[in-house]
């Protein structure tokens, strides 16, 4: 074992480490809320430094490819920098990003600063993670785990809300400048109290450049791909090509890593059963996790009409469920069987998932609640307990690596449940608004009912057919009902996949509960 990674504490860890610790989960706090909060006011931001609308996606995409490729090269970066100089680093990076974000005049200026605080944030979340298993022993891991499981996951809750607020009472300026106070206090107090630990410098000398580069491309192509896929298509030349390059070139890379004595990010983990059992539910729940995410300010923006704030009100459900359920999952967690919690946390995950599939253009606050509820109470279990399989029993000099491939895991899981749920939307809607059109002309009460027609508007259309003057009154509601109609069907699709993360658990080793 290397001797700079040694855990810092092997007994009871002191309040020093606890506050040292508790300074990087706000550090990783404040870089995933950055995401939401920039999403929820793309438009203001668009208007404000005239943005061409085409390219307003952007601001979001540079930042979550910088993102990916930063994550697994967290193991790297913390054999040479320390756990401590590599999260006092980045954070401070992303500190001045933010600054520089906010000061932006101009579209390229404002691209360029949100690589580099893409980049900055996506080591640190795999940095906490690795953290709970390096600076804790067994029986303090749990309460470690669930502290940075509950921000994590906290944060795309609260991010729309904040971030409306934000707008509305002060300026777009300030979704970025929100970040710089908590910043330095995070970083001084990382300094202070983390343990100093040595670095390995060797590490850069014998760094492969060429497998740095096929891991970028691979990773970079495969978000491009997946952004574009549901409004150019999966089969268009543009996406195919995407993929096809992604596709070689990780290829490329896993054969290189796996044949280096020191490779850049070591694959080798996956030969590990639990190891890739937790890497796959982490997968799942980054479809899962994400797509709720998504789809829930989808609907009720593009639905009900609803803005940043009240959305953000509405999702507060998930976030306070959360964190009232998560006592229970550290104390079950310290008791049971991993695979057992994974279990039911996902069973439950993919039936509050699916009971939100089942809406109609006029659900809002009410029929939003108990899907909400349960989808909280479950994200803990499936968080902490395919955590704890995955990175649980690695040794310490393992777990920074380990721990950025388990979360790129999670965050590919993401992109590719969104790009699946935005296919879905794109491709479903229209087909479904004719169906609903068949339906009303043939005098479909139900469907009527769905869409919210006027009473007696279809009575006596059968065979008859409709007036222009009610074709135009009843198009926007037809076209709001298939959208609801495609969104539930994309509830539904990823309920599904979620709950397939029930079929990786028998392949899974038992682990006994810390003690």
């Amino acid at each position: 074992m290397s001797p700079h990674l040694e855990p810092a504490r092997p007994h009871a860890p002191s309040a020093v480490i606890w506050v040292g610790f508790i300074a990087m989960c706000v550090g990783m706090f404040m870089a995933i809320l950055d995401v939401q909060v920039v999403a929820t006011s793309l438009p203001t931001i668009q208007q404000a430094i005239n943005i061409d609308p085409d390219q307003m996606s952007w601001i979001q995409t540079v930042y979550l490819i910088a993102e990916v490729v930063a994550i697994p090269l967290t193991g790297l970066l913390t054999r040479v920098l320390t756990m401590r100089w590599l999260f006092v680093a980045s954070i401070g990076l992303f500190v001045v990003a933010s600054a520089g974000c906010a000061a932006s005049s101009d579209f390229s200026e404002l691209i360029a600063w949100r690589v580099v605080q893409g980049f900055s944030g996506g080591t640190l979340i795999p940095a906490v993670f690795s953290a709970v298993f390096i600076l804790f022993p067994n029986e303090r891991q749990a309460i470690a785990t669930t502290i940075a499981g509950v921000l994590a996951v906290l944060a795309p809750t609260v991010g729309p809300i904040i971030g409306g607020w934000l707008t509305a009472t002060y300026s777009w300026h300030w979704l970025f400048l929100i970040n710089i106070a908590p910043g330095i206090v995070s970083a001084l107090v990382a300094w202070r109290f983390l343990p100093l630990q040595k670095g390995d410098t060797s590490e850069l000398r014998h760094l492969d450049g060429a497998s740095l580069v096929m891991m970028a491309l691979a990773l970079t192509s495969l978000e491009l791909g997946l952004k574009e896929a549901p409004t150019s298509g999966w089969i268009s030349p543009y996406v195919l090509s995407l993929l096809a390059v992604s596709l070689v070139s990780g290829a490329a890379f896993a054969s290189r890593s796996l044949g280096r004595m020191r490779p850049i990010v070591e694959l080798r983990h996956f030969r590990d059963r639990n190891f890739l059992v937790g890497s796959a539910l982490s997968f799942v729940l980054g479809i899962g996790l994400f797509g709720s995410v998504y789809l829930m300010p989808v609907f009720l923006a593009f639905i009900r009409g609803h803005n940043a704030l009240e959305i953000g009100t509405t999702m507060l459900v998930t976030g306070i469920t959360q964190l009232i359920t998560a006592p229970i999952a550290v104390a079950l967690e310290k008791r049971t069987d991993p695979r057992l919690l994974s279990a039911l946390g996902f069973a439950l995950f993919a039936i509050g998932l699916a009971m939100s599939a089942f809406q109609d253009p006029r659900s809002d606050y009410d029929a939003m609640f108990w899907p909400q509820v349960v989808r909280g109470a479950a994200i803990m279990f499936c968080l902490l307990p395919p955590t704890r399989l995955a990175l649980g029993t690695l040794p310490a000099a393992q777990v920074p690596d380990a721990s950025g491939l388990f979360n790129l895991m999670r965050n590919l899981g993401g992109a590719i449940g969104i790009a699946l749920i935005d296919t879905i939307i794109y491709t479903r809607s229209e087909p479904l608004a004719q169906t609903l059109w068949d339906r009303l002309r043939a005098g479909d009460t139900a469907a009527a009912a769905f869409v919210g027609a006027p009473a007696g508007t279809i009575a006596g259309s059968a065979g008859g057919g409709f007036s222009p003057d009610t074709i135009a009154a009843l198009d926007p509601l037809v076209q709001t009902a298939a959208s609801v109609q495609a969104i539930n069907e994309a509830w539904l699709i990823v309920a599904i996949l979620t709950g397939c993360a029930l079929l990786f658990l028998p392949f899974a080793r038992p682990v006994a509960p810390p003690q």
